[in-house]
């Protein structure tokens, strides 16, 4: 997998301050996709997965400025701490995934550890489901003998 931060852009909001929206492109088994995600949805995975996993450092919380020079050292922080945590861990968690949008395979022993992205998903949805197994008291290819010798006359019969 490979994930970069190529841009960034402002977003205007009626319903609170503007805030920075960072495009992460996604690269993984040959095919592309982009996610957009805030500072603090980054914040917010950064905690999580420092619960669980050992973390790199991320970028300052606090700019003082919102100049183009400062957005871009922020980019390409992020892009570092996304990278880092990709190259640090062989497994990734569930978490980190859900974050950026890759289908993760059940099969993976830390997808489950660090729980998910999404505080809403039940337990119950992450566990396997097991159906009943048929149990044979006695094999049923074999006919039940009457005499020595008729028991191999049945079974080469039936071949």
């Amino acid at each position: 997998m490979e994930v970069y931060i190529p841009s960034f852009r402002y977003e205007e909001s009626d319903l609170e301050r503007g805030y920075t929206v960072f495009k992460i492109e996604v690269l993984m088994n040959g095919r592309k996709h982009f996610v957009e995600k805030r500072y603090s949805e980054f914040h917010a995975l950064h905690k999580k997965l420092k619960k669980c996993i050992k973390t790199p450092e991320i970028p300052s919380k606090h700019v003082r400025n919102w100049v183009p020079k400062v957005l871009e050292q922020r980019r390409q922080g992020l892009e570092t701490y996304l990278q880092a945590v990709i190259l640090e861990n062989e497994e990734l968690p569930k978490l980190f995934l859900d974050f950026l949008n890759v289908r993760h395979l059940p099969s993976l022993p830390k997808a489950e550890s660090c729980g998910s992205f999404d505080e809403t998903e039940s337990e119950e949805s992450s566990k396997l489901s097991h159906q009943p197994v048929l149990l044979f008291l006695r094999d049923p290819y074999v006919l039940p003998a009457a005499g020595g010798n008729q028991t191999c006359h049945r079974l080469t019969a039936l071949y």
